[in-house]
């Protein structure tokens, strides 16, 4: 996306916070003028039966949404403004596009400690919402693992985008085709072994609607003890709106939470994103901008097997989330080009044949057959089903986990050894990112399937997992990390006797706050510009607080004396979830 087309999304989403400004039921980016005609998702008071369906006038029923107590109806623009005062209506928003996280697409995750070990994911549903599924041979060798299919948009099709085909292969391929050309490299997912669901809501050009996403979470919630479903894969997003508590795609992933679902999304890829001074940071997608489910941030290998000198992916998304302020990612995985099941003749394939991996098997000295079976993508969609798998081997191992306990576990079990920064630079343009590892860039830590598997501390039933949310104290400069009412630098502990998640710190072993050196007190984090507070010297953007020097915005605070608005006052992630493909990688 250029420049002025991302300064055209920006003056379109102000305009519509302007036009609704008085009619808080009504999304913000929800206008009066333009199309004679809009669909719409309208969330009601309780789940909507004829009658509440009656009540909205003029409107022509779509699709029920049950999964949040809504439905789909197309209806005339002009007649938006009158939901506002129905009673029964909650909240309108519009049937938005969603898009498959996908970026740079240019090995995977080791799994075979657990696999060593005997788990493998057998017997665990995995319900993976994306573009579909290929008829790849890793997927039905040596037994078929794909258990349902239901396409939610067009056409009975499979995978013409690439994307899901993927997706599934990181989390249950099993290898079977490299075996049979006697390969060197291993190609099985996480879990070989789980139940795959495949409900395809995005189309060629993996683009989908938000509707049809809803739908399909919905249909995973019904077929939970059919299948044994127990872990929802989101690789795809849209940008945030509203708060999650109202952002109707995030209530349809809270209502799978609240059933038994662990949900697994993508953080997204606009890690990069620096139009406004806010260095990628606040670009979290929604539905991974919900505090329960698990939101996962994308690592590169530096194609080695060791995590010594695995850095950040500068695209992936950072946090906190706009307008709730929730700290996201809640971890990283691998997902900087990784080698998964291809989906030939699909888009993605179609538009770039180099990314193959070419088998060759030798019959005798004359005969040769080759063929192309996998394929590398990076972006945080391959980070993201990298977690899923790794929570389908815990819940093998133990079925009696909740969906908090998955996602306690596996975030206090990641691995917190980090450099201090990064540098990646863009191979094409040349341009230069830094990364810092602080909590709004990598979360808990760095995926740990063997730790994960290896530890048997459960959190206590009666506790949620929900990511804590960031508030900023003006008075003092200082940042707080607050679950409900409860500020968790304080002396009570979130999950044991003086801690969030471990025993003497925060999702770990060693405490983060120093005197001289606080994360989030009034001092630079790393230095040099202040990540909360006032950044005087260096130049750079403060997060939270006033930029005195540059003018660029502050995310949350003012930007300078001439009053113009920060991030958080235009209140929208400008980010549009396009995919960009790099042939090459980006380090």
């Amino acid at each position: 996306m250029t420049r002025n087309a991302f300064l055209s999304t920006v003056i379109a989403l102000l305009s519509a916070v302007v036009g609704f400004a008085d009619s808080p039921k009504l999304s913000p980016d929800l206008s009066d003028t333009g199309a004679e005609k809009v669909d719409v998702i309208i969330q009601f008071d309780a789940p909507p039966g004829q009658s509440r369906n009656n009540a909205v006038n003029g409107g022509a029923l779509k699709r029920n949404l049950p999964a949040i107590n809504g439905a789909l109806f197309s209806m005339p623009a002009k007649a938006l403004k009158g939901l506002a005062n129905n009673p029964r209506i909650k909240y309108v928003s519009p049937d938005r596009a969603v898009s498959a996280t996908l970026d740079y697409a240019t090995a995977t995750l080791g799994s075979d400690l657990a696999l060593s070990y005997g788990w493998d994911g057998q017997g665990v549903g995995v319900a993976v919402i994306d573009s579909g599924f290929y008829d790849h041979e890793d997927l039905y060798q040596p037994s078929a693992r794909v258990v349902y299919t239901e396409g939610f948009i067009g056409r009975k099709v499979k995978d013409q985008f690439g994307h899901g085909t993927h997706v599934a292969g990181i989390i249950a391929g099993t290898g079977h085709t490299a075996e049979f050309y006697n390969s060197t490299k291993s190609f099985h997912g996480v879990a070989p072994r789980a139940k795959l669901l495949d409900l395809r809501v995005l189309d060629k050009n993996g683009r989908g609607t938000e509707s049809g996403v809803i739908a399909a979470i919905h249909r995973a919630i019904e077929l939970k003890d059919v299948y044994n479903v127990r872990v929802l894969n989101l690789s795809l997003g849209r940008p945030v709106f509203e708060s999650f508590e109202l952002d109707p795609l995030c209530q349809a992933v809270e209502a799978a939470w609240r059933a038994g679902i662990v949900v697994v999304v993508a953080a997204g890829n606009q890690g990069r994103y620096d139009e406004v001074g806010n260095d990628g940071y606040g670009t979290i997608n929604s539905p991974a901008n919900h505090p329960r489910v698990i939101t996962v941030g994308a690592m590169n290998m530096k194609r080695t097997t060791s995590r010594a000198d695995d850095v950040i992916a500068s695209y992936s998304s950072k946090g906190p989330t706009l307008i709730d302020h929730v700290v996201k990612p809640d971890l990283v995985a691998p997902g900087n080009r990784i080698a998964s099941l291809l989906a030939p003749r699909s888009l993605v394939h179609s538009n770039y044949p180099q990314n193959e991996i070419e088998m060759s098997y030798v019959a005798d000295v004359k005969t040769r057959q080759r063929a192309s079976i996998y394929y590398v993508l990076s972006g945080t969609s391959m980070a993201a089903p990298m977690v899923s798998g790794a929570a389908a081997l815990l819940l093998e191992k133990e079925p009696t986990l909740t969906p908090d306990q998955v996602k306690a576990r596996l975030m206090k079990t990641a691995s917190k050894t980090f450099p201090t920064s990064s540098v990646a630079t863009d191979p094409v343009t040349g341009e230069v990112f830094v990364s810092q590892y602080d909590i709004f860039t990598i979360g808990a830590g760095y995926l740990d399937v063997q730790a994960a598997l290896a530890s048997n501390e459960v959190a206590p039933a009666e506790l949620t997992a929900e990511s804590p949310k960031a508030v900023y104290d003006s008075e003092t400069g200082q940042v707080f990390l607050v679950s409900g009412d409860s500020a968790m630098w304080g002396t009570s502990a979130m999950w044991g006797t003086s801690a969030m998640w471990g025993t003497s710190a925060m999702w770990g072993t060693s405490v983060l706050i120093e005197a001289d050196s606080a994360m989030w007190g009034t001092s630079a984090m790393w230095g040099t510009s202040a990540i909360w507070g006032t950044d005087t010297t260096e130049g750079f953007s403060a997060i939270w607080g006033t930029n005195t020097v540059d003018g660029n915005s502050a995310m949350w605070g003012t930007k300078d004396s001439t009053g113009t608005s920060s991030v958080a006052s235009a209140g929208q992630d400008v980010a549009t979830g396009d995919m960009h493909v790099m042939i090459d990688g980006e380090e």
